[in-house]
């Protein structure tokens, strides 16, 4: 997303690019909602629609179909939808984003438990090479 915002950026005030918002599709991550929403406000934008994560996805995929072909009443499809009916009433509503340097956005990843500072990397790393030596004693 940041990197998108750099190339609107560069192209706002000669060309009228704006952003519309984000569009967050779940990975199942600690926070990642309120990351992705904190990242919006960062970057002068918002949070249009946080698609759930959902297996219906890669069933419809591997049959070759949308998830509204091949699951038209199903609670995904209906995320899609309303994702449809967002981005339709958001339109002209796009602004012109401000990025985020990389140590904003890794400070940011810090503060929501994304990303472990190198000292708690290397405390876990350690944790786990006393539990695998105790239980080889």
């Amino acid at each position: 997303a940041n990197n998108i915002a750099k190339g609107i950026l560069k192209y706002a005030h000669s060309g009228g690019v704006r952003l519309g918002g984000l569009i967050c599709n779940e990975r199942q991550t600690d926070r990642e909602y309120d990351l992705a929403d904190a990242l919006a406000k960062r970057l002068n934008s918002k949070l249009v629609h946080f698609v759930p994560r959902a297996n219906i996805v890669q069933h419809a995929e591997l049959r070759k179909q949308t998830v509204i072909e091949y699951a038209p009443d199903s609670a995904q499809a209906g995320e899609y939808r309303t994702l449809a009916q967002k981005i339709h009433a958001n339109s002209g509503q796009g602004t012109v984003p401000t990025p985020i340097t990389m140590e904003e956005l890794e400070d940011m990843l810090l503060e929501f438990g994304i990303m472990k500072t190198d000292e708690q990397a290397l405390a876990e790393l350690a944790a786990k090479e006393a539990k695998a030596a105790a239980a080889l004693a």
